[in-house]
């Protein structure tokens, strides 16, 4: 028997370390612990396949079988392309969070990923860009069913000591499918043939395949089960994996207590919970613009284009072989998921608000940096100004990753209500989505000013 505090020292969880809790200090030595948070990890797949595709883009963009395999399309067709994954998205994310709230998170995660299974096989075999633009909406309708369920079970199943550091790392792990994607891109530039693309294509059921392995071992959520009146299965989750079996655990009787009154009173309250509930109190009116806010915040904050246009970006500064933009996009990819895994562990130590704070004042400064080093390059192509840039961009997500990745799915899902989590969410996702259409489609002239 152990207690909580003995182990942690998160002053968020005050309220839990007063609880003894039947589980080891350490999970991995934890039966009930160790099986949980293996699923959990399991549930990030969603997260890495959104990055796997944010990587994908910018790999297929230096291949030139990949062109030649689409054609000679406009720029307007090619940044439509590159805006697939949110165009599918859109449509997808307010329907999931309704089947998530009515089915469960984990029949709406499988869904999700069984759509995109099947998206990235029929994409591998297509042929030019209008069938390609097909899967990639296809894939970007799954990705919105995984994506809306994923967050809230990882929240809602973790054990209290760990659940704020499992919803900071959720969206860090964008960065494994971006390095992945990169790899993946390197391994495949010197095949000959159509196969040079068509494997790393193949490649984005991989995360989804994991996801629906994990499904078969990781358990609904208990305030799901709650909400559905099946209280006896989500007692019996908690005191499986909370506390290895035992009935009595003071810390699993507590939880269950917690999330039964706070349910039966946001019940009590909003008799018909829906979207509207969003508009019916001051508090739900500010979770409201905070998850609209978060959405364009992570996508205007001079990232979007980068990520997506890196390889045009990196030849208008100079850098024009195709092995050595793949090779800067892996070293960026490896930096990012190296800051946003620290930075999800700092947002306990040192809160949001000054992570928020620090992260947006460093991009700022890196961006004007890297704004006039390429006015430079331009101007009287100093090549020197050029790998200016190129060091400067690492700064600029360096700075962005430390706050923006881990809380761009965090922070909302931790101000979020039970009954409004999905919801709330699903906006959040719409706005990220929309913003980022706007990024990829709507300023298709990057491509051509990079050029």
């Amino acid at each position: 028997m152990a207690v909580i505090s003995s182990q942690d020292t998160n002053p968020g969880n005050a309220v839990y370390n007063r609880y003894k809790n039947n589980t080891n200090e350490n999970w991995m030595h934890d039966a009930g612990l160790r099986k949980l948070n293996i699923g959990i990890g399991f549930m990030f797949a969603s997260a890495a396949a959104n990055g796997f595709d944010g990587s994908l883009m910018n790999g297929l963009l230096t291949i030139k079988q990949w062109h030649d395999n689409i054609g000679d399309v406009s720029t307007s067709i090619l940044g439509l392309i590159i805006a697939g994954i949110s165009l599918g998205g859109l449509p997808a994310f307010i329907p999931a969070a309704y089947v998530s709230d009515w089915m469960g998170r984990r029949f709406t995660i499988a869904l999700g990923s069984s759509i995109m299974i099947a998206a990235a096989i029929i994409q591998a075999s297509t042929n030019g860009p209008w069938a390609f633009l097909g899967t990639k909406i296809m894939l970007g309708i799954g990705l919105g069913f995984a994506q809306t369920s994923a967050p809230p079970l990882t929240t809602e199943i973790a054990h209290p000591r760990h659940r704020a550091n499992v919803t900071n790392m959720f969206q860090a792990i964008w960065f494994w499918g971006a390095i992945l994607s990169a790899v993946v891109t390197i391994g495949t530039l010197h095949m000959s043939g159509s196969w040079s693309w068509r494997l790393p294509v193949l490649f984005q059921a991989f995360f989804p395949a994991l996801q629906l392995i994990g499904l078969t071992f990781i358990p609904e959520s208990p305030r799901w089960l709650i909400s559905k009146n099946r209280r006896d299965e989500a007692l019996a989750m908690l005191v499986k994996y909370h506390a290895n079996g035992d009935t009595e655990d003071e810390l699993v009787l507590f939880e269950f207590k917690e999330i039964c009154t706070v349910i039966d009173q946001e019940r009590e309250a909003e008799k018909n919970i829906g979207f509207m509930s969003f508009f019916k109190t001051k508090g739900n009116r500010h979770r409201l613009l905070i998850c609209v806010l978060v959405g364009f915040m992570i996508q205007w904050a001079g990232n979007g284009i980068v990520s997506y246009y890196l390889a045009p970006i990196l030849t208008s500064v100079g850098v024009t072989d195709a092995v050595s933009q793949a090779g800067i996009n892996l070293g960026l990819q490896i930096w990012n998921a190296i800051l946003a895994a620290l930075g999800a562990m700092a947002a306990e130590r040192y809160g949001r608000r000054p992570l928020w704070l620090l992260s947006t004042s460093g991009m700022l400064a890196s961006f004007i940096v890297v704004t006039a080093l390429s006015a430079v390059f331009a101007e009287h192509g100093t090549k020197v100004a050029g790998y200016c840039v190129v060091a400067f961009l690492f700064v600029f997500f360096g700075f962005y990753d430390i706050a923006f990745t881990p809380l761009s799915i965090a922070y909302p899902v931790e101000i979020l209500p039970f009954d409004l989590r999905s919801k709330g969410l699903s906006i959040n996702l719409t706005v990220v989505f929309a913003a980022g259409f706007f990024n990829r489609r709507l300023s298709p002239r990057t491509l051509d000013d990079c050029r």
